[in-house]
């Protein structure tokens, strides 16, 4: 990414309902051209009603965009921050259209996804790409670097399992970590560093906090039964560890910045419902959330690319993402239903 004059900066996310009547419309743009059986959809939309339709994913984009804005302030970076979904209100399409229409020309794009992959990062980049292109190419937009490996993003998470594990019953005794993400397909996992990314985040924060047992898996996968997903899944690992008579455990949800429905129903409903079956006391780890790390990270992204010569930060002795992904970086070509 060459230097340029930026006059905005567009935070791009999943998007989720905000109501009952938003639910099911919302499921048809996530799952649109996706082999996914009908079933799992309703499946997915009944989780959503048990929250009153209501994802909490929007207003805490909208609490990090506040967020952000006062860090930019503070380092006097003066930027309108706009807001844009892939999947719902408010969508991308009609944010750029509203982008064009204020004059803006050039913006960067900071995406709610930490890691590399088709769904979290290539994905984006065609979505921003067809926004563009339907306002005739008169806004550019670049997205900004992955971050998995930025040190605010893996000190935040460090932080929150800390918390966690000092909220155990008993924090001296034996315990485990579970680092949850996302599923995907493993046809997409085999042309992406998503799983290495993320064994690497979470190696990082088992180091750090001398964490002697954990283990990554995976949850919320979508796909039809006979497709093969990462694994294991976060309720066959609680019970392979009822086996191996975990009595403590933390599950750390690493593969979300914010509590996305996956994080508050598929972990805080159905593993914590399962662990108190089995007997295990399972502690949460927040998400990075509004964390200050968090925050200061995405203002560094932001001032790496209007204030030439910034350092790009890695923890540890990583390598930075590039700020633009290779062509063939991620590509997949999603499976579409039958007819």
């Amino acid at each position: 990414m060459q230097p340029m004059s930026v006059d905005a900066v567009i935070l791009v996310s999943f998007g989720g309902p905000e109501g009952m009547d938003d639910v099911m419309p919302f499921l048809e743009n996530v799952l649109r051209g996706k082999n996914v059986p009908e079933d799992r959809k309703l499946q997915v939309a009944e989780h959503y009603k048990q929250f009153g339709g209501i994802s909490p994913i929007n207003a805490q984009n909208r609490a990090l965009i506040d967020a952000l804005k006062n860090e930019l302030e503070l380092c006097d970076i003066r930027l309108p921050i706009y807001f844009g979904n892939r999947n719902w209100n408010p969508l991308l399409h009609d944010t750029v259209r509203k982008m064009q229409d204020d004059g803006i020309k050039n913006a960067l794009a900071l995406v709610t996804s930490a890691y590399s992959s088709y769904s979290g990062c290539k994905q984006y980049l065609e979505n921003i790409k067809c926004a563009v292109d339907s306002v005739d190419g008169e806004v550019t937009i670049q997205k900004l670097r992955q971050y998995y490996n930025h040190p605010g993003f893996v000190e935040a998470n460090v932080d929150r399992v800390r918390d966690a594990i000092e909220t155990l019953p008993n924090p001296a005794d034996a315990f485990s970590v579970a680092f949850t993400a996302h599923s995907i397909p493993i046809a997409m996992a085999e042309t992406s560093p998503y799983e290495k990314q993320l064994l690497e985040v979470s190696g990082a924060i088992a180091d750090r906090l001398k964490i002697a047992n954990w283990k990554l898996v995976f949850q919320s996968r979508s796909g039809p039964p006979g497709q093969p997903w990462l694994d294991p899944d976060i309720l066959d690992h609680i019970r392979w560890l009822k086996g191996e008579g975990c009595a403590q455990l933390v599950v750390a949800p690493i593969g979300f910045i914010s509590d996305h429905l996956e994080v508050v129903y598929d972990l805080d409903q159905q593993a914590k419902k399962l662990c108190d079956e089995v007997g295990i006391k399972m502690i949460r780890a927040g998400t990075v959330g509004l964390h200050s790390a968090v925050v200061a990270m995405f203002r560094e992204l932001i001032e790496e690319q209007v204030r030439p010569g910034t350092e790009q930060r890695v923890y540890g002795s990583g390598i930075a993402w590039p700020d633009m992904c290779p062509p063939d970086c991620c590509n997949y070509t999603p499976s579409r239903p039958s007819r």
